[in-house]
């Protein structure tokens, strides 16, 4: 798995590709967005359009990373989730927890709004 940041504004934007599962993305994952948080980031988007797999451990800790975001005062949303990982939400009902976009450009006009 792959993270690459970068800023538009004041959001911090990691944008994740490959695989997010138990051992290969999930502690990564985590790691970069408490460095993002430790690093002042309030406003964090995960652009996830390069994810092309998850499974429940990766789904964990989007959760995990929602709780400690919203334990901090951090925003973070979701973006640009595949057809797959959007049913996966909608199925555990966590698409009513997240604020996820359909695109880059809906996220961050959003973050402008509030």
């Amino acid at each position: 798995m792959k993270i690459e940041e970068r800023h538009a504004g004041d959001v911090t934007i990691l944008e994740v590709h490959g695989r997010v599962t138990l051992g290969e993305g999930d502690i990564q994952l985590r790691n970069r967005i408490l460095e993002a948080i430790d690093q002042g980031a309030c406003k964090i988007l995960l652009h996830l359009n390069g994810v092309s797999f998850i499974d429940s451990a990766g789904i964990g800790e989007l959760v995990a990373a929602y709780t400690t975001a919203k334990n901090r005062n951090v925003d973070l949303r979701l973006c640009a989730l595949s057809k797959k990982l959007r049913d996966l939400l909608v199925i555990t009902r966590l698409i009513t927890v997240f604020r996820v976009y359909g695109t880059e450009q809906e996220a961050l006009q959003a973050f402008q709004e509030g």
